[in-house]
């Protein structure tokens, strides 16, 4: 330890075991033995004269104080992965971005497009990690976010992608054809957990009945997983239009009853406002910009 700072391995084998909670899968990330791992962890508890864990048998939970201390100790090491990222690209005589991007729009719209981006700045290295939920950019290590809201977020600067538009009722054809001879209730609703209150809405929308059977549907977490399933014929999912556009024209996914149901959100790129962009930041906005413009918007809302 010098001033005060705790020896650096002690800091990983403490966060990784907070947030994997489990010495064990702590150990295995880091490529440790699990003694290694309970040792660094005591080691730590030990200097700071402060416990970080509760331990019963082989099942381990932070304190209060460790909760805290966690959060705090990923964020510095998190920043410091970025430095230490931006450092080398820096010695390869490259620039580099690490950008926050939602699951299925970095699939489905941003990665088929990033060649693009790379044959006109080879030199900029781009880097996505996923995040769903919103956050401060202060507690992450993120140059910028590609993110889903009703408004760009407080105290940020960028450009709006595009609207969402509306969202679509999509199955598979066979099941499209029994929707129609026995009604929507008769098809399993598949649900997104983000939007939990999208299927009532619709229905309201079509002034149909929600029945307690709609609402027992499955659960995902990703738009891509709900893609996957009605896909798989486990259901009925409602998407984002821009999702399955190319789908609906082939044929091979059908909307089974009823239209889209609008929503009032889009898609943002924006970064903290309080900072000078870098070139390789403004190079990307300026090529996002671009792409928006040339493709235009890839969900027009319609009704």
């Amino acid at each position: 330890m010098r001033n005060g700072i705790p020896n650096l391995g002690a800091l990983q084998a403490f966060e990784a075991t907070a947030r994997l909670g489990s010495f064990s899968r702590a150990a295995e990330e880091l490529a440790l033995t699990h003694s290694a791992v309970y040792r660094q962890v005591a080691g730590l508890e030990e200097r700071l004269g402060v416990q970080l864990f509760t331990r019963v048998r082989r099942r381990v939970a932070l304190t209060e104080a460790g909760a805290e201390y966690a959060a705090r100790v990923r964020h510095h090491l998190e920043q410091l992965e970025k430095d230490t990222f931006g450092l080398v690209s820096r010695a390869g005589m490259g620039r580099s971005l690490h950008i926050a991007v939602l699951p299925t729009l970095a699939t489905t719209w941003l990665i088929p497009r990033l060649p693009e981006f790379r044959a006109r700045h080879g030199d900029i290295s781009v880097s996505l990690s996923i995040r769903t939920l919103p956050f401060q950019f202060s507690d992450h290590p993120f140059d910028a976010a590609l993110y889903h809201d009703r408004q760009m977020w407080p105290h940020t600067a960028g450009i709006k992608l595009f609207d969402e538009g509306e969202l679509l009722p999509v199955c598979l054809p066979e099941l499209a054809r029994r929707a129609r001879k026995e009604g929507m209730a008769a098809l399993t609703h598949l649900h997104m957990i983000s939007r939990p209150d999208a299927w009532r809405l619709w229905y309201r929308r079509y002034d149909m009945d929600y029945l307690p059977s709609v609402s027992a549907g499955p659960r995902y977490e990703l738009f891509t997983m709900t893609m996957a399933a009605v896909r798989a014929g486990l259901g009925v999912g409602l998407v984002p239009r821009f999702l399955v556009q190319g789908e609906l024209a082939a044929g091979r996914l059908r909307i089974p009853a009823g239209a889209g149901l609008a929503v009032p959100e889009a898609y943002y790129f924006s970064y903290p406002d309080n900072i000078e962009r870098s070139g390789a930041l403004a190079a990307f906005e300026t090529w996002l910009a671009g792409v928006v413009k040339t493709s235009g918007d890839p969900a027009p809302p319609r009704g």
